[in-house]
């Protein structure tokens, strides 16, 4: 029988526990990468000598470098430096700091992309940095990459079973298990890719609407 169903409500729950597993990791992970990246991109704009070109090097390499690699870095040769975290926190660090290399230049054309006028207004008006920052220009360059953002939540979701390499049992992780116990994994990898698309796609369609509104915005 190529499909058990009594098999297939066995594991759900199982299953439905490294989905909230998956969830978690990206939601942690994409939190990381939107705030590191935003640092990053003012870092680099503020261009302060050595730290700006030392963000530009990481920005770079971290881009140029496959995420799996970088996942076994953290685990396995922070430990031998003295850092050491869980298997999960180590995921949403690599994540975090994988995607908000991405993020960054993401913020940074949201940057460019304000006005010249609005950058003489707040020289003209002596406002503060901090002022000119939080109250101008960050409020005009967010919402235009808010669609971006979005997208790299999603793809950071369907990389999360990268995770199952450092020993994360997220929803591909625990359909691995289930399917090792029984020698069955027809019903595990199936529902395992039905729930990557319940979750993937609507939240796709809604990163196309809000692309639409934000275009009708501008």
């Amino acid at each position: 029988m190529l499909w058990d169903w009594d098999y297939a409500i066995e594991i759900l729950p199982e299953l439905l526990r490294g989905l909230v597993l998956t969830v978690q990791a990206t939601l942690l992970g994409s939190a990381v990468a939107y705030l590191l990246g935003l640092v990053f991109a003012l870092v680099r704009r503020s261009r302060i000598p050595v730290l700006s070109q030392a963000i530009w090097l990481l920005v770079e390499f971290v881009r140029s470098t496959p995420l799996l690699v970088q996942l076994f870095f953290l685990f396995f040769v922070l430990p031998d430096l003295g850092i050491r975290f869980d298997a999960f926190t180590t995921g949403v660090i690599g994540l975090g700091l994988h995607y908000a290399c991405y993020t960054a230049e993401a913020y940074r054309a949201g940057i460019e992309a304000v006005p010249k006028g609005q950058w003489e207004a707040c020289t003209a008006l002596n406002l503060p940095p901090y002022r000119v920052w939080t109250g101008v220009i960050l409020p005009q360059a967010v919402p235009r990459v808010l669609p971006a953002l979005g997208n790299y939540m999603i793809s950071m979701f369907k990389e999360t079973p990268l995770l199952l390499a450092i020993s994360v049992l997220e929803l591909v992780g625990a359909a691995r298990e289930a399917g090792s116990d029984t020698f069955r994994y027809t019903e595990p990898f199936t529902l395992a890719g039905i729930f990557f698309l319940l979750v993937s796609y609507p939240a796709g369609v809604l990163v196309r609407r809000l692309e639409r509104r934000v275009g009708f915005a501008h």
